[in-house]
Protein backbone atom coordinates (compact mmCIF):
# COMPACT_ATOMS: atom_id res chain seq x y z
CA UNK A 1 0.00 0.00 0.00
CA UNK A 2 1.53 3.47 -1.13
CA UNK A 3 1.61 6.43 1.06
CA UNK A 4 -1.18 8.47 -0.55
CA UNK A 5 -3.81 5.74 -0.18
CA UNK A 6 -2.28 5.22 3.77
CA UNK A 7 -3.35 8.83 4.35
CA UNK A 8 -6.57 9.05 2.36
CA UNK A 9 -8.85 8.47 5.55
CA UNK A 10 -7.92 11.70 7.90
CA UNK A 11 -10.45 13.89 8.99
CA UNK A 12 -10.98 17.27 7.32
CA UNK A 13 -9.82 19.43 10.51
CA UNK A 14 -8.88 16.55 13.10
CA UNK A 15 -9.20 17.67 17.13
CA UNK A 16 -6.09 20.35 18.30
CA UNK A 17 -6.11 21.79 14.74
CA UNK A 18 -7.51 25.18 13.54
CA UNK A 19 -7.66 27.50 11.17
CA UNK A 20 -4.90 30.26 10.25
CA UNK A 21 -4.08 32.97 7.75
CA UNK A 22 -0.61 33.03 6.11
CA UNK A 23 -0.10 36.17 8.51
CA UNK A 24 -1.66 34.49 11.33
CA UNK A 25 1.47 31.68 10.88
CA UNK A 26 4.41 33.90 9.62
CA UNK A 27 5.55 37.63 9.05
CA UNK A 28 7.62 38.81 6.31
CA UNK A 29 10.79 40.84 6.68
CA UNK A 30 11.25 44.54 5.15
CA UNK A 31 14.43 46.62 4.59
CA UNK A 32 17.33 45.82 2.70
CA UNK A 33 20.80 45.81 2.99
CA UNK A 34 23.97 47.05 0.75
CA UNK A 35 25.43 44.01 -0.28
CA UNK A 36 29.03 45.84 -1.11
CA UNK A 37 29.35 46.91 3.07
CA UNK A 38 30.98 44.48 5.50
CA UNK A 39 29.75 42.50 6.99
CA UNK A 40 27.11 41.63 4.48
CA UNK A 41 29.62 41.36 1.44
CA UNK A 42 30.92 38.00 3.01
CA UNK A 43 27.95 36.62 3.59
CA UNK A 44 25.72 33.53 1.83
CA UNK A 45 23.26 35.17 -1.10
CA UNK A 46 20.92 33.12 -1.83
CA UNK A 47 18.79 33.32 -5.25
CA UNK A 48 16.06 31.08 -6.66
CA UNK A 49 18.55 29.77 -8.97
CA UNK A 50 20.67 28.43 -6.10
CA UNK A 51 17.68 26.64 -4.38
CA UNK A 52 16.79 22.57 -6.05
CA UNK A 53 12.95 23.25 -6.90
CA UNK A 54 10.41 21.44 -4.83
CA UNK A 55 12.89 20.27 -2.19
CA UNK A 56 13.92 22.85 0.37
CA UNK A 57 17.65 21.90 -0.66
CA UNK A 58 20.15 24.83 -1.50
CA UNK A 59 22.44 23.39 -3.99
CA UNK A 60 24.68 26.66 -4.59
CA UNK A 61 26.34 28.39 -1.70
CA UNK A 62 28.37 31.69 -2.85
CA UNK A 63 29.01 35.32 -1.07
CA UNK A 64 27.63 38.41 -2.26
CA UNK A 65 30.92 39.29 -3.15
CA UNK A 66 31.80 36.23 -5.27
CA UNK A 67 28.25 37.13 -7.24
CA UNK A 68 29.21 40.66 -7.81
CA UNK A 69 25.83 41.73 -5.69
CA UNK A 70 25.54 45.73 -6.05
CA UNK A 71 21.98 46.14 -5.60
CA UNK A 72 20.35 45.91 -2.02
CA UNK A 73 19.44 42.40 -0.72
CA UNK A 74 16.73 41.31 2.35
CA UNK A 75 18.92 40.16 5.57
CA UNK A 76 17.97 36.60 6.65
CA UNK A 77 18.25 35.57 10.23
CA UNK A 78 19.07 32.30 11.31
CA UNK A 79 15.60 29.95 11.39
CA UNK A 80 13.63 32.13 8.81
CA UNK A 81 12.38 30.68 5.63
CA UNK A 82 13.65 32.33 2.16
CA UNK A 83 10.91 32.11 -0.40
CA UNK A 84 11.01 33.07 -3.99
CA UNK A 85 8.19 34.87 -5.37
CA UNK A 86 9.13 34.60 -9.15
CA UNK A 87 7.40 31.44 -10.72
CA UNK A 88 5.59 30.28 -7.64
CA UNK A 89 5.09 26.61 -9.25
CA UNK A 90 8.52 26.06 -9.30
CA UNK A 91 8.70 25.71 -5.19
CA UNK A 92 11.91 27.75 -4.65
CA UNK A 93 12.32 28.31 -1.00
CA UNK A 94 15.05 26.95 1.51
CA UNK A 95 15.61 26.95 5.55
CA UNK A 96 18.25 29.71 6.50
CA UNK A 97 20.51 27.86 8.87
CA UNK A 98 22.67 30.99 9.40
CA UNK A 99 22.65 34.85 8.89
CA UNK A 100 22.74 35.45 5.14
CA UNK A 101 21.08 37.63 2.58
CA UNK A 102 18.35 36.92 -0.23
CA UNK A 103 18.24 38.45 -3.64
CA UNK A 104 15.43 40.95 -3.75
CA UNK A 105 13.04 38.65 -5.75
CA UNK A 106 12.55 36.40 -2.86
CA UNK A 107 10.72 36.74 0.77
CA UNK A 108 12.53 36.03 4.12
CA UNK A 109 9.80 34.39 6.21
CA UNK A 110 9.62 34.57 9.93
CA UNK A 111 7.20 32.33 11.64
CA UNK A 112 5.45 33.72 14.49
CA UNK A 113 5.86 32.37 18.26
CA UNK A 114 4.25 29.22 18.63
CA UNK A 115 4.85 28.15 15.01
CA UNK A 116 7.34 25.92 14.24
CA UNK A 117 9.60 27.37 11.27
CA UNK A 118 10.43 24.07 9.51
CA UNK A 119 6.69 22.83 9.79
CA UNK A 120 5.83 26.26 8.19
CA UNK A 121 8.36 25.39 5.24
CA UNK A 122 6.93 22.32 4.65
CA UNK A 123 3.32 23.57 4.44
CA UNK A 124 4.86 26.40 2.05
CA UNK A 125 6.34 23.04 -0.04
CA UNK A 126 2.80 21.59 0.22
CA UNK A 127 0.38 21.38 -2.99
CA UNK A 128 -1.80 23.56 -1.70
CA UNK A 129 -0.03 26.20 -1.16
CA UNK A 130 2.01 25.90 -4.12
CA UNK A 131 -1.95 25.85 -6.47
CA UNK A 132 -2.77 28.86 -4.22
CA UNK A 133 0.49 30.91 -5.26
CA UNK A 134 0.57 29.95 -8.54
CA UNK A 135 -3.25 30.87 -9.59
CA UNK A 136 -2.55 34.37 -7.20
CA UNK A 137 0.37 35.18 -9.50
CA UNK A 138 -1.40 34.13 -12.74
CA UNK A 139 -4.58 36.62 -11.47
CA UNK A 140 -1.86 39.33 -11.08
CA UNK A 141 -0.62 38.40 -15.23
CA UNK A 142 3.34 38.70 -13.90
CA UNK A 143 4.89 35.19 -12.58
CA UNK A 144 5.10 36.11 -8.85
CA UNK A 145 2.66 36.73 -5.64
CA UNK A 146 2.75 39.92 -3.52
CA UNK A 147 2.79 40.28 -0.40
CA UNK A 148 -0.77 41.32 -0.04
CA UNK A 149 -1.89 37.78 -2.01
CA UNK A 150 -0.19 35.87 0.86
CA UNK A 151 -2.49 36.53 3.04
CA UNK A 152 -5.54 35.25 1.28
CA UNK A 153 -4.03 31.55 2.01
CA UNK A 154 -5.73 29.99 4.52
CA UNK A 155 -5.16 26.33 6.06
CA UNK A 156 -5.40 24.33 9.46
CA UNK A 157 -2.72 23.52 11.21
CA UNK A 158 -1.70 21.82 14.66
CA UNK A 159 -2.49 24.59 17.41
CA UNK A 160 0.18 22.30 19.43
CA UNK A 161 3.82 23.39 18.86
CA UNK A 162 5.15 20.04 20.24
CA UNK A 163 3.10 18.77 17.26
CA UNK A 164 3.83 20.54 14.59
CA UNK A 165 7.49 20.33 15.58
CA UNK A 166 7.15 16.38 14.99
CA UNK A 167 5.51 16.60 11.94
CA UNK A 168 8.16 18.72 10.90
CA UNK A 169 10.74 16.29 11.70
CA UNK A 170 9.06 13.37 10.26
CA UNK A 171 9.65 15.07 7.00
CA UNK A 172 12.69 16.21 7.98
CA UNK A 173 13.35 12.61 8.25
CA UNK A 174 12.05 11.49 4.79
CA UNK A 175 14.18 14.12 3.51
CA UNK A 176 17.37 12.49 4.94
CA UNK A 177 16.43 8.87 3.81
CA UNK A 178 16.00 10.70 -0.22
CA UNK A 179 18.48 12.65 -0.12
CA UNK A 180 20.87 9.78 1.03
CA UNK A 181 19.60 7.48 -1.64
CA UNK A 182 20.48 10.26 -4.19
CA UNK A 183 23.75 10.25 -2.93
CA UNK A 184 24.41 6.69 -2.89
CA UNK A 185 22.79 6.40 -6.29
CA UNK A 186 25.14 9.22 -7.56
CA UNK A 187 27.66 7.35 -6.18
CA UNK A 188 27.13 4.06 -7.81
CA UNK A 189 26.66 5.94 -11.21
CA UNK A 190 30.14 7.10 -10.60
CA UNK A 191 31.45 3.95 -9.73
CA UNK A 192 29.73 2.38 -13.16
CA UNK A 193 30.83 5.21 -15.22
CA UNK A 194 34.58 4.52 -13.95
CA UNK A 195 34.49 0.30 -14.60
CA UNK A 196 33.32 1.19 -17.73
CA UNK A 197 36.25 3.24 -18.90
CA UNK A 198 38.77 1.00 -17.54
CA UNK A 199 37.02 -2.41 -19.08
CA UNK A 200 36.01 -1.15 -21.85
CA UNK A 201 39.58 0.44 -23.09
CA UNK A 202 41.67 -2.47 -21.65
CA UNK A 203 42.51 -0.16 -18.89
CA UNK A 204 41.69 -3.05 -16.70
CA UNK A 205 41.34 -6.78 -17.71
CA UNK A 206 39.18 -9.03 -15.93
CA UNK A 207 41.13 -11.91 -14.50
CA UNK A 208 41.61 -15.63 -16.47
CA UNK A 209 41.82 -13.13 -19.73
CA UNK A 210 44.64 -12.32 -21.93
CA UNK A 211 45.46 -11.26 -25.36
CA UNK A 212 45.50 -8.17 -27.98
CA UNK A 213 42.80 -6.01 -28.09
CA UNK A 214 41.90 -4.74 -31.54
CA UNK A 215 40.66 -2.01 -33.61
CA UNK A 216 36.93 -2.26 -35.70
CA UNK A 217 35.32 -0.22 -37.88
CA UNK A 218 31.55 0.07 -37.16
CA UNK A 219 30.47 -2.04 -40.09
CA UNK A 220 32.89 -4.83 -38.69
CA UNK A 221 30.44 -5.11 -36.12
CA UNK A 222 27.29 -3.29 -36.09
CA UNK A 223 24.37 -4.14 -38.60
CA UNK A 224 21.65 -2.01 -39.28
CA UNK A 225 18.32 -3.35 -38.57
CA UNK A 226 15.03 -2.07 -40.92
CA UNK A 227 12.15 -3.04 -38.65
CA UNK A 228 9.74 0.06 -40.31
CA UNK A 229 7.28 -2.38 -40.14
CA UNK A 230 7.41 -2.60 -36.23
CA UNK A 231 7.04 1.39 -35.64
CA UNK A 232 4.18 2.65 -34.10
CA UNK A 233 2.90 5.99 -34.48
CA UNK A 234 3.44 8.60 -31.22
CA UNK A 235 -0.39 8.48 -31.23
CA UNK A 236 -1.04 5.32 -31.49
CA UNK A 237 0.91 4.94 -28.10
CA UNK A 238 -1.32 3.20 -25.00
CA UNK A 239 -0.62 3.43 -21.50
CA UNK A 240 -1.40 -0.36 -21.12
CA UNK A 241 -0.84 -3.52 -23.67
CA UNK A 242 0.81 -6.53 -24.58
CA UNK A 243 3.83 -5.48 -26.17
CA UNK A 244 6.22 -2.64 -24.65
CA UNK A 245 7.16 0.32 -26.75
CA UNK A 246 10.91 1.25 -26.92
CA UNK A 247 11.49 4.54 -28.79
CA UNK A 248 14.83 7.04 -28.41
CA UNK A 249 13.39 8.78 -25.16
CA UNK A 250 14.92 8.39 -21.76
CA UNK A 251 12.71 6.19 -20.54
CA UNK A 252 13.59 2.38 -21.44
CA UNK A 253 9.38 1.83 -22.12
CA UNK A 254 7.27 4.86 -23.55
CA UNK A 255 4.09 3.11 -24.07
CA UNK A 256 2.23 -0.25 -25.21
CA UNK A 257 0.14 -1.81 -27.91
CA UNK A 258 -1.80 -4.71 -29.08
CA UNK A 259 -1.02 -4.89 -32.16
CA UNK A 260 0.65 -8.12 -32.80
CA UNK A 261 1.88 -6.88 -36.14
CA UNK A 262 4.27 -4.49 -34.58
CA UNK A 263 6.01 -7.03 -32.25
CA UNK A 264 9.37 -7.49 -32.84
CA UNK A 265 11.57 -10.25 -31.66
CA UNK A 266 15.01 -9.31 -30.98
CA UNK A 267 18.03 -12.21 -31.65
CA UNK A 268 19.07 -14.12 -28.51
CA UNK A 269 21.56 -11.64 -28.02
CA UNK A 270 19.47 -8.22 -27.93
CA UNK A 271 19.42 -5.54 -29.68
CA UNK A 272 20.59 -1.84 -29.23
CA UNK A 273 18.59 0.78 -30.15
CA UNK A 274 19.74 4.08 -30.97
CA UNK A 275 18.29 7.50 -30.63
CA UNK A 276 18.64 8.90 -34.18
CA UNK A 277 17.94 12.15 -32.66
CA UNK A 278 18.47 12.09 -29.37
CA UNK A 279 21.49 9.77 -29.24
CA UNK A 280 20.46 7.64 -26.39
CA UNK A 281 21.08 4.21 -25.95
CA UNK A 282 19.55 1.32 -25.17
CA UNK A 283 20.12 -2.90 -24.84
CA UNK A 284 17.04 -4.63 -25.41
CA UNK A 285 16.57 -8.38 -24.96
CA UNK A 286 12.45 -8.96 -25.17
CA UNK A 287 9.97 -8.69 -27.36
CA UNK A 288 8.93 -4.98 -28.01
CA UNK A 289 7.54 -2.42 -30.66
CA UNK A 290 9.61 0.37 -32.17
CA UNK A 291 8.90 3.76 -31.64
CA UNK A 292 8.32 6.45 -33.65
CA UNK A 293 10.87 7.67 -36.45
CA UNK A 294 14.16 8.20 -35.32
CA UNK A 295 14.52 4.78 -33.54
CA UNK A 296 17.16 2.96 -34.85
CA UNK A 297 17.72 -0.77 -33.93
CA UNK A 298 21.49 -2.29 -34.32
CA UNK A 299 22.39 -5.96 -34.20
CA UNK A 300 25.95 -7.42 -33.36
CA UNK A 301 27.56 -9.45 -36.18
CA UNK A 302 28.78 -12.88 -35.34
CA UNK A 303 31.32 -12.96 -32.80
CA UNK A 304 30.46 -10.06 -30.72
CA UNK A 305 28.28 -9.26 -28.05
CA UNK A 306 25.39 -7.14 -28.85
CA UNK A 307 25.23 -6.32 -24.82
CA UNK A 308 29.11 -5.07 -24.70
CA UNK A 309 28.59 -3.39 -27.82
CA UNK A 310 25.98 -1.02 -26.26
CA UNK A 311 28.33 -0.30 -23.35
CA UNK A 312 31.21 0.52 -26.09
CA UNK A 313 28.90 2.81 -28.01
CA UNK A 314 27.47 4.44 -24.80
CA UNK A 315 30.90 5.27 -23.69
CA UNK A 316 31.52 7.45 -27.03
CA UNK A 317 31.20 10.99 -27.71
CA UNK A 318 28.71 11.58 -30.33
CA UNK A 319 28.54 15.40 -31.73
CA UNK A 320 25.26 16.88 -30.99
CA UNK A 321 23.85 18.75 -33.41
CA UNK A 322 20.61 19.21 -32.38
CA UNK A 323 17.28 17.80 -33.18
CA UNK A 324 19.40 16.22 -36.83
CA UNK A 325 20.35 12.77 -37.64
CA UNK A 326 23.33 11.57 -35.91
CA UNK A 327 23.61 8.07 -37.20
CA UNK A 328 26.21 9.54 -39.86
CA UNK A 329 28.76 9.94 -36.77
CA UNK A 330 28.13 6.16 -35.90
CA UNK A 331 29.87 5.20 -39.64
CA UNK A 332 32.57 7.21 -39.36
CA UNK A 333 34.06 6.14 -35.65
CA UNK A 334 36.39 2.55 -34.79
CA UNK A 335 35.90 0.48 -31.55
CA UNK A 336 38.47 -1.44 -29.34
CA UNK A 337 37.30 -4.67 -28.80
CA UNK A 338 38.63 -7.56 -26.98
CA UNK A 339 39.66 -10.60 -29.34
CA UNK A 340 37.43 -13.12 -27.80
CA UNK A 341 33.34 -13.02 -27.34
CA UNK A 342 33.56 -14.87 -23.75
CA UNK A 343 35.37 -11.91 -22.36
CA UNK A 344 32.90 -9.49 -24.35
CA UNK A 345 30.38 -11.06 -22.61
CA UNK A 346 32.11 -11.16 -19.31
CA UNK A 347 32.48 -7.49 -19.41
CA UNK A 348 29.14 -6.98 -20.35
CA UNK A 349 27.84 -9.29 -17.38
CA UNK A 350 29.87 -7.36 -14.25
CA UNK A 351 28.46 -3.77 -16.25
CA UNK A 352 24.89 -5.74 -15.68
CA UNK A 353 25.49 -6.15 -12.25
CA UNK A 354 26.36 -2.88 -11.92
CA UNK A 355 22.92 -1.64 -13.80
CA UNK A 356 20.77 -3.95 -11.57
CA UNK A 357 21.90 -2.60 -8.51
CA UNK A 358 21.42 1.22 -9.71
CA UNK A 359 18.05 0.17 -10.38
CA UNK A 360 17.91 -1.05 -7.18
CA UNK A 361 18.71 1.45 -5.53
CA UNK A 362 16.38 3.90 -8.15
CA UNK A 363 13.18 1.80 -6.89
CA UNK A 364 13.98 2.08 -3.47
CA UNK A 365 14.44 6.17 -3.80
CA UNK A 366 11.11 5.93 -5.72
CA UNK A 367 9.33 4.49 -2.63
CA UNK A 368 10.54 6.80 -0.54
CA UNK A 369 9.54 9.83 -2.70
CA UNK A 370 6.05 8.09 -2.86
CA UNK A 371 5.90 7.57 1.04
CA UNK A 372 7.19 11.61 1.45
CA UNK A 373 4.35 12.53 -0.82
CA UNK A 374 1.93 10.56 1.35
CA UNK A 375 3.18 12.84 4.06
CA UNK A 376 3.00 15.49 2.69
CA UNK A 377 -0.69 14.40 2.13
CA UNK A 378 -1.28 15.72 5.97
CA UNK A 379 -1.22 18.91 4.49
CA UNK A 380 -3.45 19.07 1.63
CA UNK A 381 -6.48 16.62 3.02
CA UNK A 382 -9.34 19.44 2.80
CA UNK A 383 -9.05 21.95 0.07
CA UNK A 384 -12.25 24.39 -0.85
CA UNK A 385 -13.37 27.93 -1.74
CA UNK A 386 -14.55 30.35 0.68
CA UNK A 387 -16.20 33.05 0.21
CA UNK A 388 -14.31 35.24 2.59
CA UNK A 389 -13.51 38.76 2.74
CA UNK A 390 -12.62 40.83 -0.51
CA UNK A 391 -9.19 42.22 -0.95
CA UNK A 392 -9.26 46.26 -0.86
CA UNK A 393 -6.95 46.09 -4.26
CA UNK A 394 -9.45 43.24 -6.07
CA UNK A 395 -11.98 41.75 -4.07
CA UNK A 396 -10.20 38.46 -4.68
CA UNK A 397 -12.05 35.33 -3.11
CA UNK A 398 -10.13 33.64 -0.31
CA UNK A 399 -9.06 29.68 -0.84
CA UNK A 400 -8.91 27.80 1.90
CA UNK A 401 -6.47 24.75 2.21
CA UNK A 402 -6.89 22.84 4.80
CA UNK A 403 -4.67 19.53 6.21
CA UNK A 404 -4.94 16.12 7.72
CA UNK A 405 -3.82 14.68 10.96
CA UNK A 406 -0.64 13.05 10.60
CA UNK A 407 -0.24 9.11 10.21
CA UNK A 408 2.40 7.51 11.91
CA UNK A 409 2.33 4.25 9.54
CA UNK A 410 4.21 6.52 6.49
CA UNK A 411 6.88 6.76 9.33
CA UNK A 412 6.85 3.04 9.87
CA UNK A 413 6.98 2.47 5.64
CA UNK A 414 10.10 4.54 5.13
CA UNK A 415 12.01 2.80 8.18
CA UNK A 416 10.87 -0.37 6.14
CA UNK A 417 12.48 0.48 2.61
CA UNK A 418 14.87 -1.89 2.39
Amino acid sequence: MTGETDLENVPSQPNGWSEASFYDLASITSGQVNPKSAPYSEMLLVAPDHIRSASGRLDIRMTATEQGAISGKYLVQPGEIIYSKIRPNLQKLTFAEEACLCSADMYPVRARDGVSARFLMYLMLSRPFTEFATAASARSGLPKINRDELGFFETVVPSDLNEQEAIAEALSDADGVIEGLERLTAKKRRIKQGAMQDLLTATRRLPGFSGEWGTVDFGDVFKRINAKDKQVQTTEYASDGAIPIVDQGKSKIVGYTNVEARRYVPPPGGVIIFGDHTRIIKFVDFDFALGADGTQPLGSRDGFSARFLADVLSLKEIPNTGYNRHFKFLLEMNFLVPPTIEEQKAIAGVLKEMDAEIAALEARLDKARLVKEGMMQNLRRRHHHGHGQEAASGGRERQRHAGGGFHTRSLQILRDIP
